[in-house]
């Protein structure tokens, strides 16, 4: 059996709002192995894409454990979460987070510079071909489409070959259509680089494409053969 890249333990987070404190996660247990894909089902507000965050380590947990790589997310420091982020996970949101005053060269090359790589527009320059924008690495995100600058964010996602690809409602602000071209990159882009795969949709049809598929309800997770996680 393949060695678990994440490993979350009774995880619990809660957050304090003006309402109160309102329980988010509560108890969710899940393993991941490396290389496979999972993705996350559920209605809006229960708990998605703050489990993403957690998984990140944007989100602290309030209680539980959280391993990712082998590191334990609820024991080092904001310094140490910034390291872990910049050296294992990549992260693709629905709205892109593109620099607006960075050409799709200047985006992708960011996360390179950040880590010290030497050559940085090299390799975005090679990323950004490789999701067929070879001709477009000059242009800032107002002058492309919303199917471009979703693969610019591919690009920047993978150039740093993430252990973990964390990517959420990717396809939520593309037509049908486009969203299909994107998510046939994003899944040759995984299969290629072998990088394990968190997606979080409320797409039936996209989720099916992962190896495996859990649901999550009320801040808990369930199998989807029934078993509870």
């Amino acid at each position: 059996m393949s060695e678990p890249l994440v490993n979350i333990v009774d995880l619990h987070l809660s957050l304090v709002g003006g309402a109160g404190e309102v329980n988010i996660l509560r108890g969710v247990n899940l393993n991941i192995t490396k290389g496979e894909t999972v993705s996350v089902l559920g209605p809006s507000g229960a708990g998605k894409t703050t489990l993403l965050m957690a998984l990140s380590g944007l989100e602290k947990p309030t209680s539980g454990q959280i391993q990712v790589a082998g590191v334990d997310l609820t024991t080092i420091d904001e310094d140490g979460l910034a390291r872990f982020r910049r050296e294992h996970v990549g992260i693709v949101f629905q709205s892109f987070h593109l620099i607006p005053t960075m050409t799709a060269l200047e985006n992708v090359s960011l996360p390179l510079e950040f880590s010290g790589c030497k050559n940085p527009e090299e390799q975005a320059e090679e990323a950004l071909t490789k999701t067929g924008l070879s001709d477009r690495i000059d242009h800032y995100p107002g002058e492309l489409s919303g199917g471009e600058q979703q693969r610019v964010a591919l690009a920047r996602a993978f150039v740093v070959k993430p252990a973990l690809l964390l990517a959420d409602e990717p396809t939520g602000n593309l037509d049908r259509e486009t969203g299909q071209i994107v998510m046939n990159l994003l899944f040759d882009l995984q299969q290629e680089h072998g990088t394990t795969l968190v997606l979080v949709t409320h797409d039936e049809i996209l989720a099916s494409r992962c190896e495996r598929s859990v649901r999550m309800i009320d801040g808990c997770l369930r199998e989807e053969n029934g078993a509870d996680s």
